[in-house]
């Protein structure tokens, strides 16, 4: 495989992860495609440039370079699912408005799909698990903040129009209460904006996994509604008139984040 993730280490106690904000495809998955999915229009488009600030903040940053239609890093490696009613897999084989992913046929092989996650799924997580090790044994605590995004309509997903900001902590398992907390209300203060905790995106794989405030890893999923700093169709360009606004909420989370934990660590 070429490279698959790229990697910042940063100076403060969080971890931004972006796992499907990938646009690498292997030939497999490039020639099987049905031709409504050569645009990648799943992708979690832009996310490493809506979140360009967070380096200059202090937090390290892993994101993904293969798409997710390769293999999708947010869910765990025993494909078990993790939402009720529609979703994707390990290996997707729909779109988001559940049609067919690839050609009859055309599906990569077992074999291929194998590589696939020995060589793109496992470093990825392997990364994430290093780093919050390294910042739990540096500060006492980690803070992980799974980052995505997703059209703000999606009918076979979800009804009606999706709040701008879904806060996700597995129904509060993987972070402390405080946090949750914290962070809905700087999420309320945000004038022009619209939020949800654990609606219908609750945390995937990653929060729910690496999640574990028992022993001070503190994890939390934003899904993004991409009406907040995209065009949601073709060619999914950027918005800096709808972006900067956004990062200035987003700035505002991450810094709720980080001085929750500063707070209730160094006290």
């Amino acid at each position: 495989m070429d490279k698959v993730l790229s990697f910042h280490q940063g100076r403060l106690p969080l971890l931004i992860s972006m796992p499907h904000a990938g646009l690498g495809l292997t030939p497999a998955v490039r020639e099987g495609l049905v031709d409504q999915a050569r645009s990648l229009p799943d992708t979690d488009w832009h996310i490493p440039r809506l979140y360009d600030f967070a380096r200059d903040l202090g937090a390290s940053v892993v994101a993904a370079e293969y798409s997710r239609f390769v293999i999708d890093l947010n869910r765990p490696d025993d494909d078990k699912p993790l939402y009720a009613g529609a979703t994707t897999g390990l290996y997707p084989a729909t779109l988001f408005d559940g049609k067919p992913l690839f050609r009859e046929g055309q599906v990569p092989s077992v074999e291929e799909r194998a590589t696939y996650l020995e060589e793109i799924w496992r470093p990825y997580h392997d990364t994430i698990r290093r780093e919050l090790d390294r910042l739990r044994a540096e500060f006492g605590y980690a803070l992980l903040w799974d980052a995505h995004s997703i059209r703000s309509h999606i009918p076979h997903l979800f009804d009606g129009k999706l709040p701008d900001f879904n806060l996700g902590t597995f129904n509060g398992a993987s972070c402390h209460p405080e946090l949750a907390e914290r962070l809905q209300t700087a999420c309320a203060q945000a004038k022009g904006y619209s939020h949800v905790l654990n609606g219908r995106f609750k945390g995937g794989h990653i929060t729910r996994h690496y999640g574990d405030p028992g022993n001070d890893i503190h994890a939390v999923q934003l899904e993004l509604a991409q009406c907040n700093y995209m065009n949601e169709t073709e060619p999914f360009a950027y918005r800096e008139d709808l972006a900067q606004p956004t990062q200035k909420v987003l700035t505002q989370l991450l810094q709720a984040l980080l001085d929750w934990g500063n707070e209730r660590y160094r006290r």
